[in-house]
């Protein structure tokens, strides 16, 4: 009768932790799920900014048709990533896409003092600027969920019940995708000028010390 008390105890204690273990793997996966959203919920705000900043564009720099036709192609990879993964990889073609776009403008003194040009490049920066904010948050929410689900115990939890790895951004391409921003000095007073020409990737080399004796 004791042994049958102490087995029922035992079994008793495993199924509480497996639920309790399940519960914390489910929230988890939930944190990730909630931190994509918002993730999510800015890229779309992006989305619907690039049309009329496209079309600004054209009309001071028409001939320029190869990059828009990139940033909309682009633009359209990120609308129909079938996954959370494929979003990432198109949103970093597309940074990349607008990055040329922003080189094009600086050619063109009237587009950049266009107000509407300037309105838009303000709204993608404040946008770009949550995104890479909550990309970190992202990835250490994934971080956090990946680690329960590959270290005992919670490794056997979510063999049973079919809880997958999650990607995080990587945190290079994030950092070559993103536009750096800077304020011009030519401008009104206390109007912004958005720079997204990319920075440079490589110091420059030293001159040689070498010399003829």
């Amino acid at each position: 009768m004791i042994a049958l008390i102490v087995v029922l105890i035992v079994i008793a204690i495993l199924v509480i932790a497996v639920i309790v273990l399940y519960n914390n793997l489910v929230q988890l996966r939930n944190r990730v799920d909630n931190a994509w959203s918002q993730i999510d919920v800015q890229l779309q705000r992006r989305l619907d900014l690039i049309p009329n900043l496209v079309e600004t564009v054209k009309g001071y720099a028409s001939h320029e048709r190869g990059t828009f036709e990139a940033v909309t192609q682009a633009r359209n990879a990120v609308m129909t990533a079938p996954t959370p993964e494929a979003k990432m990889e198109a949103d970093n073609v597309l940074t990349g896409t607008l990055k040329s776009l922003f080189a094009v403008a600086e050619a063109y003194p009237d587009l950049k003092a266009n107000t509407n040009f300037q309105q838009l490049q303000a709204e993608l920066t404040n946008t770009e600027d949550k995104i890479s904010y909550m990309r970190q948050s992202y990835n250490d929410t994934v971080l956090s969920y990946n680690n329960a689900i590959q270290t005992f115990p919670g490794n056997i939890i979510a063999g049973m019940f079919h809880f997958t790895k999650r990607d995080g951004f990587d945190a290079n391409a994030a950092a070559a995708g993103a536009p750096v921003v800077s304020f011009g000095q030519g401008n009104a007073e206390g109007t912004p000028s958005v720079n997204f020409s990319t920075a440079p990737t490589d110091p420059p080399q030293a001159p040689s010390l070498d010399s003829k004796e």
